[in-house]
């Protein structure tokens, strides 16, 4: 067997051990194999298989990378799909080391989440729900839905996936909670506000009226191969509201919904541990970043509250 061939049949063994014992997605397995594709290429130009590669030709590698202008975060998820791939050899014995080991990544600043201000959020959906001054029912309903998109991204905090893929069983008037299947197939409950529910109703009665699917399985149903709303069409709408709001439509996205979610709940004291099981995190670690408002709490109440906290005090 070549070279080539060996490696690639190491690469298709930790990626179906990522899938079968991690549960691991399909976006991260396609993340994986891309990523460990390059690094078997580069490996392969300097004659070296993955099985005798040591630190220099990792360290070689990173080296590459920042050579071809690759930022130091996407650096990182490379050389973490590297580090993961020599720790599968190493642990079923295919090597009797692991050269990434003592190995540093590369250094970069943890970027805060982006978010949005409450009265921005307001706008947003202001916008989101004005259907126009002489609305069709289709304008009416394509409001109605966006509506009930925002409020259940900022109300549940949910990923763009789980929300476009929610269920009809999810606007049961009798539900409190919704179950989500997040990454990796863990499941969580997360509770729902009177306000998206609400939304879920006018938006189903909308739904409805003008007979579209109005009994199928999902929640957003739409034409496509899926049955339900794509996130790209999601994301367009919500660009558009947010140009119509005023609002810079770079700075508002699905995942920014959920980063306000999660900072709004720290902001007003909620425990890190709750916001951790609600965003569906596997690590505390993750849901750390977001106490970056605890911090700016903490910097303001001193600015106003303490004697010598202003500057200009005399």
């Amino acid at each position: 067997m070549s070279d080539a061939r060996r490696a690639r049949r190491h690469v298709e063994a930790f990626l179906e051990m990522a899938s079968a014992e991690r549960g691991a997605a399909k976006n991260t397995l396609a993340a994986y194999e891309r990523d460990l594709d390059d690094y078997v290429g580069f490996l392969a130009a300097r004659c070296v298989d993955p099985l005798n590669a040591g630190v220099e030709d990792v360290r070689a590698h990173l080296a590459d990378l920042a050579a071809q202008g690759f930022a130091a975060s996407s650096a990182a998820r490379k050389l973490s799909a590297v580090r993961q791939f020599h720790k599968f050899l190493y642990a079923d014995a295919i090597r009797t080391d692991d050269p990434t080991a003592a190995l540093d990544g590369p250094r970069r600043g943890r970027p805060l989440p982006k978010t949005m201000s409450v009265d921005e959020l307001e706008r947003l959906l202001g916008a989101a729900g004005d259907p126009g001054p002489e609305p069709t029912p289709r304008a009416r309903l394509a409001a109605l839905r966006l509506v009930c998109l925002l409020e259940l991204a900022y109300g549940a905090g949910l990923r763009v996936s789980e929300l476009v893929s929610l269920p009809r069983s999810a606007a049961r008037p009798e539900a409190a909670v919704v179950a989500i299947k997040g990454k990796g197939g863990r499941e969580r409950l997360v509770p729902l506000t009177p306000v998206a529910k609400q939304a879920m109703s006018a938006y189903l009665a909308a739904l409805k009226e003008t007979g579209r699917a109005s009994d199928g399985p999902w929640l957003f149903p739409a034409g496509g191969e899926s049955g339900h709303l794509s996130r790209q069409v999601f994301a367009r709408e919500l660009k558009d509201a947010a140009v119509r709001a005023g609002l810079s439509a770079d700075k508002v996205s699905p995942h920014v919904l959920r980063h306000a979610f999660a900072s709004h709940l720290v902001q007003n004291g909620a425990d890190l541990r709750a916001v951790q099981q609600m965003l569906g995190h596997a690590d505390i670690a993750t849901t750390q970043i977001y106490t970056h408002v605890l911090d700016e709490r903490a910097r303001a109440m001193v600015r106003d509250l303490h004697p010598l906290g202003d500057a200009e005090a005399g």
